[in-house]
């Protein structure tokens, strides 16, 4: 009996096993890569979009007039509490990078100390106020450079929104 077909057979068919099972093994990896690339967008954006709402709210509550420093100091900090950001700094504390968080948290502590400024009587546009959103804006172009540089997007080559020196200086627009 010639053993030869049949074992070249059987070892065609374990090389073509073999393949397959690498071939299933790697497209699952590349699929995991982009699961997990979409987990991070889907967490970035919600987190940038948060903070730029909160901040937004913040400024608006803070420009509006209260009863007492009590109800703007309530108003303020229900607008903290109710914005989202714990939420969505716990999503990045679970999935982003160390470098991502630790930019992420940098901002939060920003929005905290502008809350904190303006339950304190600091006036809007202030210069102590007008420091904690530069402060602010700094961290947030770290923090989204951070986040476009982990998810493989180039850098910007400018900024999304201006400073907020930029708001009284119409060439800057």
């Amino acid at each position: 009996m010639d053993w030869l077909p049949l074992l070249s057979t059987l070892a065609g068919a374990a090389i073509g096993i073999v393949a397959t099972l690498i071939a299933d093994r790697n497209r699952w990896k590349h699929e995991d890569v982009k699961e997990a690339l979409r987990l991070r967008l889907d967490i970035y954006t919600q987190y940038t979009t948060t903070v730029k709402v909160l901040g937004e709210s913040l400024r608006a509550l803070a420009e509006r007039e209260h009863p007492s420093d009590e109800e703007r100091a309530l108003a303020l900090r229900e607008a903290f509490r109710d914005s989202g950001i714990a939420i969505a700094s716990e999503r990045m504390w679970l999935i982003a990078p160390q470098p991502v968080v630790k930019a992420s948290n940098s901002v939060f502590h920003c929005l905290r100390r502008i809350c904190d400024g303006y339950i304190d009587g600091i006036a809007v546009s202030s210069p102590e106020d007008r420091a904690r959103w530069e402060a602010r804006g700094n961290a947030a172009a770290k923090m989204r450079k951070l986040m476009r540089e982990d998810l493989g997007v180039g850098p910007l080559t400018e900024r999304h929104s201006p400073l907020l020196n930029d708001y009284n200086n119409p060439a800057a627009q």
